[in-house]
């Protein structure tokens, strides 16, 4: 599944979109009002990443910046402390596939390879999403983690 980030120029996500397509005309539409800067951010359909409620935007926006650092650290090959950030965000965002993957690609890079395996990644977060299910009181292991 191809994604679609908008970065500007100080580093803002502006859009994140999984199963973005250039050949889609609302796609390509978005893009070019945050080229043009008509609009701040572009909130596109996306099954993967919905948000439940308002009430959980500092914990979303916690999460945002855990990835960011995560994908830092990434971007200096500091793949333990990537990872112990992308797990952080998990936790606080459970719903993000973008953070799952990101954690994946570091943990099973030969998932990512060309062909990019995406029966795996289906099995994968449905493996996750039942060990999720089977929470306790205290919480859950996120699976891949030590935490809860």
């Amino acid at each position: 599944m191809p994604n679609g980030i908008f970065v500007d120029e100080e580093g803002t996500i502006r859009l994140i979109k999984q199963g973005f397509k250039v050949g889609e005309q609302e796609h390509v539409q978005a893009i070019e009002k945050l080229i043009n800067k008509e609009v701040e951010t572009v909130e596109l359909e996306d099954i993967y990443y919905e948000p439940k409620s308002a009430q959980q935007h500092l914990q979303l926006e916690l999460a945002k910046t855990k990835f960011k650092l995560g994908m830092e650290y990434l971007s200096q090959q500091k793949k333990e402390e990537a990872l112990r950030e992308l797990d952080e965000a998990i936790r606080l965002d459970p719903d993000n596939f973008l953070i799952r993957k990101q954690r994946w690609y570091i943990r099973y890079p030969e998932k990512f390879k060309d062909p990019i395996d995406v029966e795996w990644q289906q099995a994968q977060l449905k493996q996750e999403r039942e060990e999720e299910a089977n929470c306790g009181p205290d919480g859950c292991e996120i699976p891949g983690t030590d935490q809860k």
